[in-house]
């Protein structure tokens, strides 16, 4: 197999933390009311609209029909969505910049709402400085794990499938890189991405305590 000259990251639980409990919890004291909010209103279903390229204000507005009663909730979703996607994961500001300082090229490919992420994108721009370019599914109207979007990818970064890493916490996303012959690597926690980057020949080897 190829050496791995590049690698593709995955931005929601693998580089931030992504939780809409985060945004909610504060406003909806109640655990069970909060749990059937998030389970019954805002769905990962009605979510995935916006990944897939449609406006905020068509879809709030189609969910505010459907449970008037949440109404100032449900807009909160578009207003304050960045605060759920917070922190950075334990040790991922090093393991971006180790590969920075290494030299290897680093990209994203996310599936994000293009209307989000512009002001996610803004807040967190000192994080993302040392990446090449960042494909997002909201402003390309595809999403992971559909191949169209990961040879967008690949030919938007110049760079071969069969060299490239690519790193997701999602198992269908590592496995449609996969079938078109990038190296995945199924995201847990960055002591063992590290492991594998240096095995790969990316990074040098975590000394033993």
């Amino acid at each position: 197999m190829a050496e791995v000259a590049a690698v593709i990251f995955d931005v929601g639980n693998v580089l931030f933390h992504w939780n809409p409990r985060i945004l909610y919890e504060r406003l909806i004291p109640d655990d069970q009311a909060l749990d059937a909010f998030l389970r019954d209103v805002v769905t990962a279903e009605w979510h995935f609209q916006h990944d897939a390229g449609r406006p905020f204000a068509e879809t709030s507005a189609e969910l505010i029909a459907r449970h008037p009663e949440h109404g100032a909730l449900i807009r909160l979703w578009g207003e304050r969505f960045i605060d759920s996607v917070t922190p950075v994961v334990d040790g991922m500001a090093e393991v971006v910049a180790d590969l920075h300082d290494a030299g290897v090229p680093l990209f994203a490919l996310t599936n994000f709402s293009a209307e989000f992420w512009e002001r996610f994108h803004a807040r967190e721009a000192a994080f993302f400085a040392p990446f090449r370019d960042i494909v997002v599914s909201g402003a390309e109207k595809l999403v992971k794990p559909d191949a169209a979007i990961f040879r967008l990818a690949l030919e938007r970064f110049e760079i071969a499938a069969g060299t490239t890493l690519f790193i997701d916490d999602r198992a269908e996303n590592v496995a449609g890189a996969q079938a078109l012959g990038m190296r995945g690597h199924l995201f847990r926690d960055a002591k063992m991405l590290r492991k594998e980057l240096a095995m790969l020949g990316l990074l040098a080897p975590t000394p033993a305590p």
